[in-house]
Protein backbone atom coordinates (compact mmCIF):
# COMPACT_ATOMS: atom_id res chain seq x y z
CA UNK A 1 0.00 0.00 0.00
CA UNK A 2 1.45 3.37 -1.00
CA UNK A 3 1.27 6.58 1.02
CA UNK A 4 -1.84 7.92 -0.70
CA UNK A 5 -3.66 4.62 -0.20
CA UNK A 6 -2.74 4.70 3.49
CA UNK A 7 -4.06 8.25 3.81
CA UNK A 8 -7.32 7.29 2.07
CA UNK A 9 -7.70 4.25 4.34
CA UNK A 10 -7.06 6.37 7.43
CA UNK A 11 -9.62 8.95 6.33
CA UNK A 12 -12.21 6.24 5.69
CA UNK A 13 -11.62 4.69 9.08
CA UNK A 14 -11.79 8.07 10.83
CA UNK A 15 -15.14 8.91 9.25
CA UNK A 16 -13.71 12.12 7.74
CA UNK A 17 -13.55 10.93 4.16
CA UNK A 18 -17.20 11.78 3.48
CA UNK A 19 -16.80 15.30 4.88
CA UNK A 20 -13.76 15.90 2.68
CA UNK A 21 -15.60 14.53 -0.35
CA UNK A 22 -18.44 16.98 0.31
CA UNK A 23 -15.92 19.83 0.38
CA UNK A 24 -14.44 18.65 -2.91
CA UNK A 25 -17.93 18.64 -4.45
CA UNK A 26 -18.71 22.14 -3.15
CA UNK A 27 -18.80 25.25 -5.35
CA UNK A 28 -15.33 26.31 -4.16
CA UNK A 29 -14.00 22.78 -4.57
CA UNK A 30 -15.25 22.57 -8.14
CA UNK A 31 -13.81 25.99 -8.96
CA UNK A 32 -10.40 24.94 -7.66
CA UNK A 33 -10.63 21.65 -9.53
CA UNK A 34 -11.07 23.63 -12.74
CA UNK A 35 -7.88 25.54 -11.99
CA UNK A 36 -5.73 22.41 -11.73
CA UNK A 37 -3.66 21.30 -14.70
CA UNK A 38 -4.35 17.60 -14.25
CA UNK A 39 -1.64 16.45 -16.65
CA UNK A 40 1.01 18.59 -14.95
CA UNK A 41 -0.05 17.39 -11.50
CA UNK A 42 -0.03 13.75 -12.60
CA UNK A 43 3.45 14.16 -14.08
CA UNK A 44 4.74 15.85 -10.92
CA UNK A 45 3.34 13.04 -8.76
CA UNK A 46 4.76 10.31 -11.03
CA UNK A 47 8.21 11.87 -11.04
CA UNK A 48 8.15 12.88 -7.39
CA UNK A 49 8.61 16.57 -8.23
CA UNK A 50 7.74 17.98 -4.80
CA UNK A 51 8.68 21.53 -5.81
CA UNK A 52 6.18 21.50 -8.68
CA UNK A 53 3.47 20.11 -6.42
CA UNK A 54 4.19 22.81 -3.82
CA UNK A 55 3.97 25.51 -6.52
CA UNK A 56 0.62 24.17 -7.75
CA UNK A 57 -0.79 23.94 -4.23
CA UNK A 58 0.54 27.36 -3.37
CA UNK A 59 -1.21 28.86 -6.39
CA UNK A 60 -4.49 27.20 -5.44
CA UNK A 61 -4.25 28.10 -1.76
CA UNK A 62 -3.54 31.74 -2.56
CA UNK A 63 -7.03 32.15 -4.06
CA UNK A 64 -10.01 33.15 -1.89
CA UNK A 65 -11.62 29.77 -2.61
CA UNK A 66 -8.45 27.94 -1.70
CA UNK A 67 -8.13 29.79 1.59
CA UNK A 68 -11.75 29.00 2.47
CA UNK A 69 -11.38 25.35 1.53
CA UNK A 70 -8.12 25.04 3.50
CA UNK A 71 -9.80 26.49 6.58
CA UNK A 72 -12.68 24.03 6.19
CA UNK A 73 -10.23 21.10 5.87
CA UNK A 74 -8.44 22.24 9.03
CA UNK A 75 -11.78 22.27 10.89
CA UNK A 76 -12.63 18.78 9.67
CA UNK A 77 -9.23 17.43 10.61
CA UNK A 78 -9.47 19.01 14.05
CA UNK A 79 -6.60 21.47 13.74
Amino acid sequence: MNGLEQIAKGLSESGKKGELERLAASKDGKKLEGMIDGAALEQAVKTGDAAAIRRMLGALLSTPEGKTLAADVRKIMGK
